[in-house]
């Protein structure tokens, strides 16, 4: 296989890795609380999911 014959600059790395960006989470609103929860999660607020009460919430 071939190797490269000499080593890349640390810019040259830094420069192909511009686009690697971290995004931000999707947020929804809850159903149930209109609270804003990541999607496909139990709400923090609630601890409503699917339309059930999965979990008891903190208070």
């Amino acid at each position: 296989m071939p190797n490269p014959k000499r080593r890349h600059s640390k810019a040259r790395g830094r420069k192909r890795r511009t686009h690697y960006k971290a995004t931000a989470p999707t947020l929804m609103s809850c159903p149930n609380c209109s609270e804003m929860k990541p999607s496909h999660r139990v709400c923090p607020s609630c601890g409503f999911y699917d339309g059930k009460s999965i979990l008891q919430p903190k208070k």
